[in-house]
C-alpha cells in the first residue's frame, strides 16, 4: 500500500546533505534559516508530517527541531507549530552588498489627501454584496468545462449576456459569435494592433486629445499614430488619409467631454467603407448621461467597419479586468489567434458579471451610479460657479469628469497649486498627443469619479482654493 505522504501537513523543500540523516537535515533548516529562505514566523510542518516527506524517522525531525530551538533558530510551544524565530538574516556566500548610496535619498513626496484625476469611479461603492450573491449562483450553477481552458472568446454565458445588454442599452449590433472578452481595454487595444500590424497597417489616427498609454499601446504594436484635429463639433475626421483605422470617442470625447456630431460620424463611417479602413470604438463611460438622451454606439451605423470596446472599468471596477469587443465577422479570426488560443480572463468573474448582467443586479447599480455621480457633477458646478464664476465649465452632460477653462498661461501653476493644497489634478495638457497642431488650450480636467463620499466636500474645498 502506497504511503500517503503527499496529503499530509504543508510542503517544505530541504535537501539534507552530511555524513548523517539527523546532522544534514539540521544543518539544511539552519542554513535555509540563516539566509533568509525561510523567513522568520514561517510555519514548518509538523515532524510527522516532514518525516513521511523525507522518507525518515519522526524521531529524526523532532531531534533536529529540539536541537534548532535550543539554539534559536526555532521557537516551539506546546500546542503550537514550529515556527521560525525572529532573527537577523546573513546573506549567502558571494551575495555582493548592496552599494551604500552616496547621497541620501530624495524625500517621497507626500501622498495627494484628494484625487481629482479622471478615469476611476468610486471604488468605495463597488456592490461587493451583490457581486458575492451573484458569484455564488453563478459558480454553483456553472458547468465543471467551465474550469478547464475554455473558449479564447470567452465564456459564451457572459458573451450572451454582453450581448443581450448592448444591444438593449447601447444600440450595438452584437452576436455572440463576435464578442471577444479580454483583460482590460488595453488588452483588447494590443490584440487589435498586433492584428493590424500583421494586416499590413502602418498608420492609426488617433484624437488630439486623449490617453498616452492607449496611444503607447499602438506604438508598440509598431505603429504610428497620428492625431486628428478637434473643435467644439468634435474630432474631426476629413483629414483621415492613408491611415489603416481610426480610434475614437464618439459618444463622450475622452476628455473634452463632447460627442461627436452626427454629420461627422457620417463622415467616418463613410470613409472606412470607402477604403476598408476600422474604426475603434472606445464607448469608455456609455452608461452615465445626465441632461441628455443617451448617444448611442457608433457601431450600430456600421458593424462590418466599426469595432466597438465596452469595459466594466468604470461602471464597476477597472480592477476586475473585463472589458469587451464586438468585432466585424471578417476579425473575429485573426483577434481569437492573437489572444493566443485560450481564454485568459478569469472564468469567475466572467461568470459572475454574467449572472449580474442577466439578474438586472447590473442594471440597478448603474442607475443609482448615475444618480450620486449626477449629485456630485451638481455640487461641482455649484461650487465653481460660487466660487469661480469667471471660469467656463465644459463637458457636464455625461461621464465622471468635467472640463474647466483657465485663463491662457495658467494651466501648470493651477495644477501646482492643486498639489500644495493636497490635492491629485491633470492639466488638459496632461491629455495632449504631442503632434497635435492646434493652439493647446489652458484647462483643468476634474474628475468627480473617484473620492468616496466622504471625502467629496473637502475635494471640492482643495479645488477652489487652488483656483485662480
Amino acid at each position: 500500500m502506497a504511503k500517503p505522504w503527499a496529503t499530509l501537513g504543508i510542503d517544505l523543500h530541504l535537501e539534507p546533505t552530511g555524513p548523517g540523516l539527523r546532522r544534514g537535515l539540521t544543518d539544511a533548516l539552519r542554513e535555509a534559516v540563516r539566509t533568509g529562505r525561510l523567513a522568520p514566523g514561517t510555519r514548518l510542518p509538523s515532524s510527522r508530517s516532514l518525516a513521511a516527506d523525507l522518507g525518515i524517522a519522526r524521531n529524526t525531525v523532532a531531534e533536529s527541531y529540539a536541537e534548532l530551538v535550543a539554539e534559536g533558530w526555532l521557537t516551539a510551544r506546546q500546542g503550537s507549530a514550529t515556527r521560525v524565530a525572529d532573527r537577523p538574516v546573513t546573506p549567502p556566500t558571494g551575495t555582493p552588498a548592496p552599494p551604500r548610496a552616496v547621497t541620501p535619498p530624495r524625500p517621497e513626496r507626500p501622498r495627494p489627501a484628494y484625487d481629482l484625476v479622471p478615469g476611476t469611479p468610486d471604488l468605495s461603492a463597488f456592490p461587493r454584496t451583490e457581486w458575492l450573491k451573484a458569484a455564488r449562483r453563478a459558480f454553483l450553477a456553472a458547468p465543471h468545462q467551465a474550469l478547464g481552458y475554455g473558449d479564447p472568446r470567452g465564456r459564451a454565458e457572459l458573451r450572451t449576456a454582453l450581448a443581450g445588454y448592448l444591444s438593449r442599452a447601447r444600440g450595438v449590433r452584437a452576436d455572440p459569435e463576435r464578442i471577444v472578452v479580454c483583460a482590460g481595454f488595453v488588452h483588447g487595444l494590443q490584440l487589435l494592433g498586433r492584428v493590424l500590424r500583421a494586416r499590413g497597417v502602418a498608420r492609426v489616427a488617433v484624437e488630439s486629445y486623449g490617453l498616452a498609454p492607449h496611444w503607447k499601446q499602438l506604438t508598440a504594436a509598431g505603429l504610428d499614430t497620428v492625431p486628428l484635429p478637434f473643435d467644439e463639433l468634435g474630432t474631426n475626421p476629413a483629414e483621415l488619409a492613408r491611415e489603416g483605422a481610426v480610434l475614437l470617442t464618439p459618444a463622450h470625447q475622452f476628455p473634452m467631454g463632447v460627442p461627436l456630431h452626427r454629420d461627422r460620424r457620417a463622415t467616418v463611417v463613410d470613409w472606412a467603407r470607402r477604403t476598408g479602413g476600422l474604426v475603434l470604438e472606445d464607448d469608455y463611460d456609455g452608461e452615465f448621461r445626465y441632461d441628455r438622451q443617451p448617444v448611442g454606439a457608433l457601431q450600430g451605423l456600421d458593424p462590418d467597419h466599426v469595432v466597438y470596446l465596452g469595459t466594466a472599468s468604470k461602471s464597476l471596477a477597472p480592477g476586475l479586468r473585463l472589458a469587451w469587443m464586438v468585432l466585424p465577422p471578417t476579425l473575429v479570426e485573426e483577434v481569437t489567434a492573437a489572444k493566443g488560443g485560450v481564454d485568459s480572463c478569469g472564468v469567475l468573474d466572467q461568470l459572475t458579471l454574467a449572472e449580474f448582467l442577466t439578474s438586472g443586479a447590473y442594471d440597478r447599480h448603474v442607475r443609482a451610479a448615475r444618480l450620486r455621480y449626477r449629485r456630485r457633477r451638481d455640487a461641482l458646478v455649484r461650487a465653481l460657479a460660487t466660487h469661480a464664476p469667471h471660469l467656463k465649465v465644459t463637458g457636464i452632460a455625461a461621464g465622471l469628469h468635467v472640463v474647466l477653462r483657465l485663463p491662457p498661461g495658467t494651466e501648470q501653476s493651477v495644477v501646482q497649486a492643486a498639489t500644495w493644497q493636497g490635492l491629485a489634478l491633470h492639466g488638459l495638457t496632461f491629455h495632449r498627443h504631442e503632434a497635435a497642431t492646434a493652439q493647446p488650450l489652458d484647462a483643468l480636467v476634474v474628475g468627480y469619479g473617484t473620492p468616496p463620499d466622504h471625502a467629496w466636500t473637502g475635494a471640492l474645498e482643495a479645488l477652489c482654493r487652488a483656483l485662480p
